[in-house]
């Protein structure tokens, strides 16, 4: 089969999903890449997490409308071949963001485009609930829409019950949030008071070796934690390395590109959270000491007790990132009943949190880096503004042949609400703001210091920081102030790290 062939098997790459004029129906904009796409043809959809391992993401249905799309209008189509962008009627209903389409008599191995990646983090975060309690499925569907209609959105219900909506910025959210009013749902609306996402992270090594007993007693994990090269996570999270490749080829990678030795290259388990998250999981048992093949037997479920771990971590229910778990020593018990999923995946979990605890952790915050074009004599009002909200000026330059100046630098997003609309006040609106994700970056304070006071109507100091933020965000989700130190831990290690001054008191 040549490239764009319109006689071969037909393959459309869905790229974005848009609404009808009365947002009732959902149209998937896609490219044509082999075959012709006809009115009535039935199509397999595959989604994002399609793969010849888990075809659980693969529904077939037919084409029920066809269009070449023209900006604002559409153009009524029977068919279009390969080399075309075509709007199709009547695929959306398993689409989340993006698709691979196949017809439905291709009997190849099929295989899905990588889903698109855009510049941008799901960072800012808002919850959402009705007005009017009984209009809570109609939300839900608003929510299902608008999440398909702008791509970097993330929608998700908290365990406290409260359903959050995460967008890149203020001016991104703003938008959604009127979709969903106008378009989507057509409905009242309550909005809480913005908030970011935060995440997780260590910055040393596990000062002991952490472990944990399975609810029968039968079986110990033993995990200590330690901090992960950023260059490795931006590559997991590039996509640049894939367990798939198997481990002489990952091993082979992490060798010539991080200097890893190829035995560890090798051990690696798992990324997490997901496939691409910036989270290690390594085996680093000695055979002498650990019956392999007992371990091998629990492997999956030692995965997903990490994956657990890592999608919500110990000091506020936020994702874990930049962090390397070895698996140091396990004891396993010989009757397969008694290691089974329901024993070993929980106590996985929380070996895997009391390795990250004794590790010095410490919270994250997304960095925004903003880019201020402002004319000359407006451009010394602004460092205060910048200063007061966290942030840093990293240059002050000026734009060839105007009367303009450059002022670039970096702004924590959760001091950046209502950042834009302070710089154009004090540069009489003259200024224009545009933000941008840039890292994230340790907040200030360590997060377990309880001694650490936390204000209720003035700014934190910088040293109890990390602290309110720690607090603060447990509140909102309905957890208590302080880590449950006896269900995350075994009473005999919280004991042994609290002698060691690794745990508060």
């Amino acid at each position: 089969m040549s490239a764009c062939d319109a006689n071969g098997p037909l393959v459309i790459h869905v790229a974005k999903l848009f609404s009808s004029s009365d947002s009732k129906e959902m149209y998937a904009l896609g490219r044509v890449l082999s075959g012709t796409i006809s009115q009535g043809q039935r199509v397999s959809v595959l989604g994002e997490t399609y793969s010849e391992y888990d075809t659980e993401d693969l529904n077939e249905t037919t084409v029920s409308g066809l269009w070449v799309y023209q900006s604002r209008y559409k153009i009524p189509m029977e068919g279009v071949p390969a080399g075309n962008w075509a709007l199709i009627k009547g695929v959306d209903s398993s689409i989340v963001k993006s698709a691979t389409i196949y017809s439905a008599d291709f009997n190849d191995d099929m295989h899905i485009f990588k889903p698109i990646s855009y510049m941008g983090e799901a960072i800012f975060k808002v919850a959402v609930e009705p007005v009017n309690p009984s209009e809570l499925p109609k939300m839900l569907e608003g929510l299902r829409k608008v999440s398909k209609s702008y791509a970097l959105l993330q929608t998700k219900a908290e365990e406290s019950g409260e359903h959050v909506i995460l967008g890149s910025g203020e001016l991104y959210m703003d938008c959604v949030l009127h979709d969903l009013r106008i378009l989507y749902a057509d409905m009242a609306i309550k909005v809480s008071d913005p908030v970011v996402r935060f995440s997780e992270t260590c910055i040393e090594t596990s000062r002991a070796r952490c472990y944990a007993i399975t609810p029968n007693k039968q079986n110990k994990i033993s995990i200590i934690a330690q901090p992960l090269d950023k260059s490795v996570a931006a590559d997991i999270e590039a996509g640049n390395i894939v367990l798939e490749w198997g481990p002489k080829q990952v091993a082979k990678y992490m060798n010539q590109n991080h200097d890893w030795d190829l035995l560890a290259g090798r051990s690696i388990w798992a990324f997490g959270p997901e496939d691409n998250g910036p989270n290690v999981l390594m085996d680093d048992t000695i055979p002498d000491e650990v019956d392999k093949k007992l371990l091998f037997n629990v492997k999956e479920s030692i995965k997903q007790g990490f994956q657990w771990a890592v999608r919500d971590g110990p000091l506020c229910e936020e994702p874990i990132r930049n962090t390397q778990y070895k698996i140091v020593d396990v004891v396993l018990a010989s009757q397969p009943n008694l290691r089974n999923s329901n024993q070993i995946i929980s106590t996985a979990r929380r070996a895997c949190y009391s390795a990250f605890l004794a590790a010095a952790p410490r919270l994250m915050e997304p960095i925004y880096q903003f880019h201020i074009v402002v004319p000359y004599d407006h451009a010394s009002a602004l460092s205060q503004t910048v200063e007061r909200r966290r942030g840093y000026i990293s240059s002050d330059k000026p734009v060839a042949g105007t009367q303009l100046r450059l002022i670039t630098g970096t702004i924590p997003v959760i001091d950046s609400i209502g950042f834009e609309t302070d710089v154009r006040i004090v540069t009489k609106g003259f200024a224009s703001v545009s933000l941008l994700f840039h890292e994230w970056d340790n907040v200030p304070g360590d997060p377990l210091d309880s001694t650490q006071r936390v204000p209720q109507l003035e700014p934190a100091p910088q040293a109890s920081m990390a602290r309110e933020f720690i607090v603060k965000t447990r509140r909102r989700k309905g957890l208590s102030d302080d880590l449950p130190l006896t269900k995350l831990f075994d009473p005999s290690l919280v004991k042994t790290l609290q002698e060691a001054d690794l745990l508060p008191r």
